[in-house]
């Protein structure tokens, strides 16, 4: 039997359906690293039957199913499939008759892995079967991964011994041996169980034996018990018979003093009957009585109650004029103090509409020295500029200091002005009119000297 072809789909690293062909000859697949050779190797391990997730480099079964990448999505189910050649009608008995055989392992995430030969799902443990007979295996030495080589090399004998037998061709024999002696050791452990059983239920027969001698024993005697209390209930029924019949006669005996109790009781009846035929007259008087005298009671409480009533109303009433009298005062008290109120607002509008007329001619006359200040500030301006004027030109040689000063001052007035602090700028105003003056004495005497000086 030869291999084929192997067909992988979602497993690992081949998302899409991929097809390997093994022609006559050697068949080799070369690349870099990390291109999925490994995984092709896997593959054929997976469906040979490996049950271990930890030599399939992951860590569950399920790892084997392609996980997705940033370009494809990931997959929910993965298969590989063997195509077998068997044209010498070699391999196991079963499937000698096949020209060819396709074996095929598939797993879906949260569902298993199930395997399939020529489309028939089959028990993982036929599948290996299978490959055992084949002389390979998911274990089997002629799959030789990385670090395979060297291991062979220094194998045991045992193991060497392992790869003999493969090649031999009767690994699959020893697989089958191995599987014939689990199930023996397994019928030996149930024959085992089973004379421990035997032993539990003869020891369980002797018990019941004795339960059951017991029993009968119990039957007899619970037998001979109900004959005993049979006869005890036959002689308390005759006893029973016995006192029916003195009742009886003591029955008769009383009947004859009942009759004459009975006609006693007939005459003391028709005695009370004509008795209360005398009294029903004097009852109806003392009920008629009664009714009266309650009705009298009765009016006498209703007048009672209208009494109290009568004089909680006038207790209420007394309250109320009292109540009405305090109101009066108070009342009485507003008035006088709205009244003094009114006179003092009266007193209180005219001291604002004088207050006003004064604020209005204040008003007036400030605005009048706002336009007096505004005047006499532009003259100083002016006075100041022309001073500055002959100062820059050169005409005169003094310190522009105080100048300096009453320009300050001025700009500082203009903001007092500004601010409608009329008093302080006129006394600023005022003060630079001091200033300025001096400082024009200052310059005409200094023009008065330089002018000697020239004539000179």
């Amino acid at each position: 039997m030869e291999f084929k072809k192997i067909q992988l789909n979602g497993f690992k690293s081949f998302a899409d359906k991929t097809n390997f062909l093994i022609e006559e000859g050697l068949t080799g697949i070369v690349g870099p690293n990390g291109c999925g050779k490994s995984n092709i190797v896997e593959s054929l391990r997976w469906v040979m039957g490996e049950t271990s997730a930890k030599s399939m480099r992951g860590s569950g079964m399920e790892d084997v199913i392609f996980n997705g990448t940033s370009n494809k999505a990931s997959k929910n189910i993965a298969e590989v499939s063997f195509n077998v050649e068997n044209k010498n009608n070699e391999g196991p008995v079963q499937y000698r008759d096949l020209d060819q055989i396709s074996v095929r392992r598939k797993i879906e995430k949260d569902k298993g892995s199930k395997f399939y030969i020529n489309d028939k799902e089959v028990r993982a443990r036929d599948a290996q079967m299978f490959f055992a007979d084949l002389s390979t295996g998911a274990h089997s030495p002629s799959m030789i991964s990385q670090g395979r080589i060297g291991a062979l090399v220094t194998a045991k004998p045992t193991d060497r011994r392992a790869i003999l037998e493969e090649a031999a061709g009767i690994s699959g024999l020893h697989v089958r041996r191995h599987e014939a002696e689990l199930r023996l050791g397994a019928a030996e452990n149930n024959l085992k169980r089973a004379d421990e059983l035997r032993r539990q239920q003869e020891k369980q027969l002797a018990n019941l034996q004795k339960q059951a001698e017991e029993a009968t024993k119990y039957k007899l005697i619970s037998e001979e018990i109900k004959k005993i209390e049979a006869g005890l209930y036959y002689l308390k029924l005759l006893e029973i018979d016995k006192e029916i019949k003195i009742e009886n006669e003591i029955n008769n005996e009383a009947g004859g003093e009942v009759e004459g109790f009975n006609n006693k009781i007939t005459e003391l009846e028709n005695l009370i009957k004509t008795a209360t035929e005398k009294v029903s007259p004097l009852r109806e008087k003392n009920i008629e009585n009664l009714s009266r005298i309650q009705r009298l009671n009765l009016e006498l409480q209703n007048l009672d109650e209208e009494n109290t009533r009568i004089q909680d109303e006038i207790e209420s009433i007394n309250k109320s004029i009292i109540t009405l009298d305090e109101d009066i005062n108070r009342e009485r008290g507003i008035i006088i103090d709205a009244n003094s109120n009114e006179k003092r607002l009266k007193e209180e509008k005219a001291d604002l509409i004088e207050i006003d007329s004064k604020y209005f001619e204040t008003e007036k006359l400030s605005n009048e020295d706002l336009e007096s200040a505004k005047k006499e500030l532009k003259k100083e301006q002016e006075s100041v500029d022309e001073v500055v004027n002959n100062i820059a030109e050169g005409a005169v040689n003094i310190s522009i200091g105080p100048i300096t000063n009453v320009q300050n001052s001025i700009k500082r007035a203009k903001e007092l002005i500004d601010s409608n602090e009329i008093n302080q700028a006129v006394t600023l105003l005022d003060r630079c009119n001091i200033e300025l003056d001096s400082f024009l004495n200052d310059l005409k005497n200094e023009k008065s000297r330089q002018e000697l000086l020239s004539v000179n």
